[in-house]
């Protein structure tokens, strides 16, 4: 499977607008970043595109789930101030992500200017979906998402991606909708290459780890990995409708896909028939809650988990079976 995908080294940059979307969707903590991870993993493909002469370097990100509106505690602002502290320049804070004002401020910046825009997800044309002030579920106008990406087209001459925690998302940003060059920025490139090598030639034993919620929206994941892996290792909370399903284990306040639930049982045949070894969780740390102040607590398959309770970790018995596998892999 070859990896024929349009990637940032491969452009001309020079006196070029480069629109950059990334992944700055870091945590916070009373307004401090307490992870910065994400932010130093796009500092590759940001410098370099400065280094090649662009003229401008905008970059735009989501942060959270503010579902649409301008909720301050999202606000990229932080951001701004950890990319000044990491590039050791000056980077331009815009308050929207779309509009005259930044159209405006985006048209023709002095060479080298790097600009950080807003958060995305504060207009719900971003995602297409959202929650209005009344909690009510509300969707974007197919006019108002045209606009809103119309507005995002006119902040560069190239687009590239290189915001990997999101590519599976076709949101307004991810698409690029009307750039002529379309690129990767390393990240995505270096990603993309690790899959293309697991996915083509494997060195084995390989093994997968999945996690996340839901089953379902990893069924076709699930299947093909099922097809080239010697193991398989399920975790996260798709781990509590795998071990309900199969056990019987009471879950409590656990994450439950029950679409999922459908095909876990066709999915553990197929790895049967494949000669697949499965492995899930066996012990995990619980709460009483999704919090930082949560009561917490252990607790086994057998055991279960009571009413009121959830799965948070697996727990210290699971660490070590886990370790063990992808010792071997």
């Amino acid at each position: 499977m070859a990896l024929n995908k349009l990637s940032i080294d491969k452009l001309s940059l020079a006196g070029k607008r480069v629109f950059m979307r990334v992944d700055f969707n870091v945590p916070l903590k009373d307004g401090k970043i307490t992870n910065n991870q994400r932010i130093v993993a796009a500092l590759e493909t940001i410098k370099y595109a400065l280094d090649k002469g662009a003229k401008s370097v905008v970059l735009c990100s989501h942060l959270g789930r503010p579902d649409g509106s301008k909720i301050l505690k999202f606000t990229l602002a932080p951001v701004a101030e950890e990319l000044k502290t990491l590039l050791k320049r000056e980077v331009v804070f815009l308050p929207d992500c779309v509009g005259p004002e930044v159209e405006q401020a985006c048209a023709d910046p002095k060479p080298g200017t790097l600009i950080l825009l807003e958060n995305l997800r504060f207009h719900v044309e971003e995602e297409g979906k959202g929650v209005n002030p009344a909690g009510e579920k509300i969707k974007a106008t197919p006019e108002n998402v045209k606009a809103f990406r119309e507005s995002l087209r006119k902040l560069g001459d190239i687009y590239v991606n290189d915001a990997f925690g999101t590519a599976h998302r076709a949101h307004s940003s991810m698409l690029g909708e009307g750039y002529d060059q379309r690129a990767s920025g390393f990240l995505l490139k270096k990603e993309l290459t690790y899959f293309a090598k697991a996915l083509e030639k494997p060195e084995k034993p390989f093994l997968a780890i999945l996690g996340g919620a839901k089953v379902a929206d990893k069924i076709q994941l699930i299947e093909n990995l099922l097809d080239k892996v010697q193991e398989m290792i399920i975790g996260g909370g798709m781990a509590f409708t795998f071990l309900k399903e199969l056990k019987g284990m009471q879950i409590g306040s656990s994450l439950y896909d029950a679409e999922g639930a459908k095909i876990v049982k066709n999915l553990m045949a197929k790895a049967e028939k494949n000669g697949v070894k499965m492995h899930l969780p066996v012990d995990f740390v619980t709460g009483d809650k999704f919090a930082e102040n949560a009561a917490v607590g252990a607790a086994t398959v057998e055991s279960g988990i009571p009413d009121g309770w959830m799965g948070l970790d697996a727990g210290p018995k699971s660490s070590e079976q886990f370790k063990e596998v992808i010792g071997r892999a």
